[in-house]
């Protein structure tokens, strides 16, 4: 699954000042993330403000970003829920040309135990036909899956080839990459920790900071894929200070600052997220200017 290893990019959705999708930000944001080295497309995850897009808008984003990205790059398509029944009837429903692969998010809300997660999971894989990625975020859906889940779901479904772990949890983490068949990917969920995650054998990163600066994430990725540890510790730390602020205010708040700084969309987002504070925004322009960083578009 190389075409799932590197950097990915947790793709934002830009809205116009009256809330609707703007697509010609979306072109120029695609191809910026594009044609700065970024290795995959994550369309439809938490970054993209799913779940303020009605399924008309979620199908108009995701084929226009199929559309501009014309095959360069695998394209994978967040399809997560808490209704296991309707979730496989949306992926069997769902046209996979110009997909590589999903990232499914654990269910939220409900708060399922790990019996109900590998079932869940199992459901999935049975009817998905592009490999599953699982997506591990207990901050977001209350219900962790944890080691011993991740390792049987690995071992016993051939199209479930990874996990995002964001859970934080680094014991967890280390047990699923030393317990894990060779192939299947453990991905960081979080930029913070994508280095420390790649170092214990992980393969990469699902990035927000990707929108922004996809070029010099990839560096800081590839070296240390590289093990030249050294060179990638030096960019890691270059951009901490970046990377926290972009959560201050939430996901997708702080990264749309940035870009909107940059230049690359407007500053909007849907209820009930808002845009980041006076203070934050004022941060994160000062920590742009002092890092000396502008998009390459």
């Amino acid at each position: 699954m190389k075409q799932f290893e590197g950097l990915g990019v947790a793709m934002i959705t830009p809205f116009k000042s009256d809330r609707s999708v703007d697509f010609k930000a979306l072109e120029v944001i695609t191809n910026h993330i594009i044609d700065n080295g970024c290795d995959y497309l994550v369309v439809m995850g938490t970054t993209s403000e799913t779940v303020t897009l009605n399924q008309e808008e979620r199908e108009a984003v995701t084929s226009y970003i199929k559309e501009i990205n014309n095959g360069r790059l695998p394209v994978v398509l967040g399809m997560g829920g808490n209704n296991t029944q309707h979730l496989t009837d949306t992926i069997k429903r769902t046209d996979f040309e110009g997909i590589d692969g999903i990232l499914s998010v654990a269910p939220y809300y409900n708060k399922p135990g790990q019996k109900g997660l590998m079932l869940h999971f199992k459901e999935i894989s049975m009817v998905s036909p592009v490999p599953v990625i699982l997506y591990n975020v207990p901050g977001r859906t209350s219900s962790n899956i944890d080691a011993e889940t991740c390792l049987e779901l690995a071992w016993g479904f051939d199209n479930i080839v990874g996990i995002k772990e964001a859970s934080g949890n680094m014991a967890q983490v280390m047990k699923i990459i030393k317990d894990k068949p060779d192939k299947f990917l453990v991905i960081s969920g979080d930029d913070l920790i994508a280095l420390p995650i790649i170092t214990l054998g992980g393969s990469g990163v699902i990035s927000v900071l990707g929108n922004a600066f996809p070029s010099e994430w990839k560096e800081m990725i590839s070296l240390a894929l590289k093990s030249d540890l050294g060179s990638a510790r030096e960019l890691h730390y270059k951009y901490t200070e970046l990377i926290d602020l972009l959560f201050i205010d939430g996901n997708p708040a702080g990264i749309k600052s940035v870009m909107n700084s940059l230049g690359l969309c407007q500053n909007y987002l849907r209820l009930p997220l808002t845009a980041v504070s006076r203070q934050t925004g004022i941060k994160i322009n000062t920590t742009l200017e002092d890092l000396k960083l502008k998009a390459t578009v």
